[in-house]
């Protein structure tokens, strides 16, 4: 977005005017992506795609870009959590941000689904699997799921990726309710669990040959370079404006 006025004709110091502009006040420029062209919006929004989630977390964390899932508590207290977005609910803030400058709320448990007691010795199937329930220490809820999937229930990521959906969707589910998810999601645990959706995509479309970690990197290194571009930590422009 050019600085623009009427009666005013800026010329050569409009793109400097505008990065000041992005950098001091975002909220005067809130897209960021109007520093490029449409194939270049097209590119970065292709190669973000290509970003693990320790390169989106780093860029994140440098501007405040939450991605720690928080937890609200009985006593009105929100603490941060030990658990984190997934790839595609980070990515789904950092375009956010480009396109309005705004890092938007973090992920929020709500208190009527957190519990700080430890569940009941004994559980039903009707009863509701509250947050901070689910964790292996606690035999009950472990044995009430195994004896509602026939015994093929396991604790690992596909569970807890399940669970963590209904609780970030402000829903405790019953045992039955979250035995019957995790059954149908263990049927596709390769595409709930994979690091790196790209992959699929490329594997569809047979480019995933053995020089994609190559692309893949090479990808991310572009649009890092774009990101620190269009969108430089204080800390980064202030080093480019003292050269």
């Amino acid at each position: 977005m050019r600085a623009k006025h009427p009666e005013w004709d800026l010329g050569d110091l409009a793109p400097e005017l505008e990065f000041h502009a992005v950098l001091w006040y975002p909220g005067l420029v809130p897209n960021l992506l109007s520093q490029l062209t449409k194939d270049e919006q097209a590119q970065l929004f292709e190669e973000l795609n290509y970003m693990n989630l320790e390169e989106i977390r780093g860029f994140c964390s440098a501007r405040g870009i939450p991605y720690k899932i928080m937890a609200e508590y009985p006593n009105g207290k929100v603490k941060a959590t030990k658990d984190t977005d997934r790839k595609p609910i980070v990515l789904a803030r950092v375009r956010r941000y480009l396109t309005t400058g705004e890092v938007g709320p973090p992920t929020l448990i709500p208190a009527e689904i957190v519990r700080d007691e430890n569940p009941p010795a004994r559980l039903g199937r009707r009863d509701c699997l509250y947050y901070r329930w689910y964790a292996k220490e606690h035999q009950g809820v472990m044995r009430l799921l195994r004896d509602l999937t026939a015994g093929r229930f396991q604790d690992g990521a596909v569970a807890r990726v399940v669970v963590m959906g209904f609780w970030t969707r402000g829903e405790a589910p019953t045992f039955e309710e979250f035995a019957r998810s995790w059954t149908k999601a263990k049927t596709e645990e390769h595409q709930l669990l994979t690091p790196e959706y790209a992959y699929l995509t490329d594997l569809k479309h047979r480019r995933a040959d053995g020089g994609w970690k190559a692309m893949r990197t090479a990808k991310a290194k572009s649009a890092l370079k774009t990101l620190a571009r269009i969108a430089p930590t204080r800390r980064a422009a202030e080093g480019w404006l003292s050269r």
